[in-house]
């Protein structure tokens, strides 16, 4: 039986996130594996309505410090009804975001105070970590054209300005740097399909599992 593993994917609006995700879930299920694609916040109903409270962009002010404290409300909620379970089970996990972006979003871009988060973190998830994070990297100029591209509302982030996305990205590197032996840092700035393929290879190489056939 294969050990269950934790996966989580970071970047900047642009960076391909949602495509890679997919490619990478269909890529481990063709091994056999059983694996639950998720994002934050969200990935459970409760949690998807905290998720809404954020996102939207409504009358009321939320201040950095209540918007960090509503993400690791609606993360405590998806670790506790999918992440953890689906771990006890033996199924791997992938997730789209998990608390590297709340020191990247709300530490970074927003100036929260980093040993904060970290308190926060630990009260939250203590030694629930991810196995192998994958990071990404895009210019924010890049990653901005991409985003406005896009068709639909925009959210309370994707209307930051660049200044905000450039302390962002800049902190995500940060922890990257700090953390070689989790984070793999993928250059995002390339053709989607290549992007995609560098992911695949990277958890196939964190991770020691043979080259599959995606």
């Amino acid at each position: 039986m294969t050990e269950a593993r934790f996966i989580t994917l970071e970047g900047i609006e642009g960076a391909g996130k949602t495509t890679v995700a997919d490619r990478l879930t269909q890529a481990l299920r063709a091994r056999g594996l059983t694996v639950h694609a998720t994002r934050e916040p969200g990935g459970t109903k409760v949690a998807e309505g905290i998720r809404s409270l954020v996102l939207n962009r409504g009358e009321e002010h939320i201040s950095a410090t209540a918007e960090t404290l509503l993400m690791f409300g609606a993360r405590q909620i998806h670790i506790d009804n999918l992440i953890r379970p689906s771990l006890t089970r033996g199924e791997w996990v992938l997730c789209d975001r998990f608390t590297d972006a709340t020191h990247a979003y709300q530490g970074g871009g927003r100036g929260v105070d980093r040993s904060l988060i970290e308190r926060l973190a630990n009260a939250v998830h203590g030694d629930l970590q991810p196995d192998v994070t994958l990071l990404l990297d895009v210019p924010v100029r890049v990653g901005l054209e991409r985003m406005q591209a896009r068709r639909g509302a925009v959210d309370r982030f994707e209307i930051e300005s660049s200044q905000f996305f450039e302390r962002v990205r800049n902190r995500y590197l940060e922890l990257a740097q700090a953390q070689p032996q989790r984070f793999r840092v993928i250059d995002a700035s390339v053709r989607l399909d290549e992007v995609c393929s560098a992911a695949i290879a990277a958890v196939e190489e964190a991770l020691q599992l043979p080259p599959g056939r995606a």
